[in-house]
């Protein structure tokens, strides 16, 4: 369904939380879709990052799920099913688990990492199609200012 173009002044009445939370959605759904086509869902990419030393973990080592679930609480939607996600690398050989229950990416595990981030940039293009770095720019600064304005913090 298409919707009239608003004109300025009906767009500025308009509530931020109500589009920021409509582009959320459909943010999520383009690239996790964009993933299902690659053999891949967001959450394992996320659990290859965070467990590759040549990423997130610098350290190296392993995590356990529950230590995972808390690195990526910022993130992780509430279908996400770490669990789940986890058992199907350990499946792929992508990662391995020790005797304390902890996750570790094997060399497999990596060498997909790589393979999976290589589209990261195709994604984004698409996403950021039509519109100019400084426009982009623009509209982070605002939802910062938005988000300090109401009390929150922006990240580092």
């Amino acid at each position: 369904m298409t919707t009239p173009q608003m004109s300025d002044a009906e767009l500025a009445g308009q509530p931020a939380a109500y589009w920021t939370g409509v582009a959320y959605e459909s943010l999520i759904a383009f690239t996790r879709a964009r993933h299902a086509e690659l053999g891949f869902t967001q959450p394992q990419f996320w659990l290859l990052r965070n467990l590759s030393p040549n990423d997130l973990l610098p350290q190296g080592g392993g995590l356990t799920v529950a230590e995972l679930r808390q690195a990526m609480r910022s993130y992780l939607r509430a279908e996400d099913d770490l669990d789940t996600e986890s058992r199907v690398l350990l499946e792929r050989g992508w990662l391995a688990r020790d005797e304390d229950g902890r996750l570790s990416i094997t060399e497999a595990g990596e060498a997909a990492r790589l393979d999976l981030k290589r589209h990261a940039p195709t994604i984004r293009a698409r996403i950021h199609e039509g519109i100019d770095d400084a426009d982009y720019v623009t509209t982070l600064k605002v939802l910062h200012r938005m988000i300090r304005n109401t009390g929150g913090s922006v990240p580092a």
